[in-house]
């Protein structure tokens, strides 16, 4: 089998553009993949656009040989826009290789360890009475599992990182208290805060408020983080921006996180990804994988789910809380990973187990788009 074409879309689905890649062959079998590196997409069309020059004429089902050859054959290795651009290849090769094989992707890993993959649900209202009304509302549902966004999260030109945890910590108290300790709840705070920052807001909350805090501070330095160990004992949930297992290395190997948040679309597909969750299950983490694309990451992280021991739950953004997204869209993915209740059913088909319809594909636009650029009160700029 030989790779004859690999054609990347980027296209506006819902409220977010969507890179996703094509990668047929000469035996009439295709493979979809899709990179996870938001607002950035046409530097990761680029990237593949050079992976293709010495891709064509290759055998996908080589997948981890191939995986090596993209990430090592260049002085420049890695990076965030390289690494996406080899996941999105990556799944697609995986994609492919399991439709030639007549089995789901989840085979070629090891099998299934599970049949359905938990997921957990964020609330869309800000910290206020209508988050604990969706948090009710989850949990009547059957969701057990909930995460909380921070004051402020949706801001598109300011942020003032003590006005939030002060309100976000007060509401998330009174939270814990109306659902009790039987779900596990958690905030993401986007990595908006400092150290101190992080500290003074779990410090704020009685202790076993929260199970977890997601992306507290920026992971550039992690020293950083085990000086955030030493003044809470929240547990972290850290890694949907790692582009490596070179990246989670001293996270896992420190023992700093205790909640891997691999993005599989962004670390460098399943190759990449199955190493880091055996690093993982060494030292007791599971994995929760962060999920905000549409419905090929969706199904790619299912299948990842599926395989591992370490498991968590996987992020889902079409919970009764956040359905206003159109990520899923329909007409786009025609077949997809359904979710039931608080869980993602494993499919049985081969490959990933997704359609595309290319046609309607073709229609949608990109459109150039910006995540906010936050300053605080006195016009300095912080994280988004």
């Amino acid at each position: 089998m030989k790779i004859t074409a690999i054609k990347p879309y980027i296209a506006r689905v819902g409220a977010r553009n969507q890179l996703v890649v094509k990668v047929e062959t000469d035996s009439g079998i295709h493979g979809w993949g899709e990179s996870g590196l938001s607002y950035r997409e046409k530097a990761v069309a680029g990237a593949l656009d050079h992976y293709a020059q010495f891709l064509l004429g290759r055998d996908p089902m080589r997948c981890g040989a191939l995986w090596q050859e993209m990430y090592r054959s260049q002085y420049f290795e890695g990076g965030r826009v390289l690494a996406a651009a080899i996941a999105a290849l990556d799944i697609a090769f995986h994609d492919i290789k399991g439709k030639a094989l007549g089995v789901p992707v989840y085979q070629l890993l090891g099998g299934k360890q599970r049949d359905l993959v938990p997921a957990f649900a964020t609330t869309s209202a800000e910290p206020g009475e209508q988050m604990i009304q969706q948090t009710v509302m989850l949990k009547e549902a059957g969701w057990n599992c909930v995460r909380f966004i921070a004051t402020g999260q949706e801001n598109l030109d300011h942020f003032e990182p003590r006005d939030s945890i002060a309100t976000t910590a007060e509401w998330v108290t009174k939270a814990r208290a109306e659902v009790g300790h039987a779900m596990t709840l958690g905030v993401e705070y986007h990595h908006r805060l400092s150290v101190a920052e992080a500290a003074s807001f779990c410090q704020k909350m009685p202790k076993g408020t929260i199970d977890f805090l997601e992306e507290g501070i920026r992971d550039e330095t992690p020293t950083a983080y085990e000086a955030l160990r030493r003044m809470t004992d929240v547990p972290f949930a850290i890694g949907e921006e790692f582009s490596s297992k070179w990246q989670f290395l001293p996270y896992v190997e420190r023992d700093i996180m205790q909640f891997c948040r691999i993005d599989i679309c962004n670390v460098g597909g399943f190759t990449e990804a199955m190493k880091v969750a055996g690093w993982c299950e060494a030292h007791y983490i599971d994995l929760m994988p962060h999920n905000p694309l549409g419905p090929i990451c969706t199904a790619a992280s299912v299948h990842l789910g599926a395989a591992v021991t370490n498991f968590g739950w996987l992020e889902c953004r079409q919970s009764p809380a956040e359905q206003h997204w159109g990520f899923d869209n329909r007409t786009l993915f025609p077949k997809q990973i359904e979710v039931d209740g608080a869980f993602y059913v494993v499919p049985d088909a081969p490959g990933l187990g997704i359609e595309v319809d290319e046609a309607e594909l073709q229609k949608m636009p990109f459109e150039y788009s910006e995540p906010p650029h936050l300053r605080r009160t006195d016009g300095s700029f912080t994280n988004w």
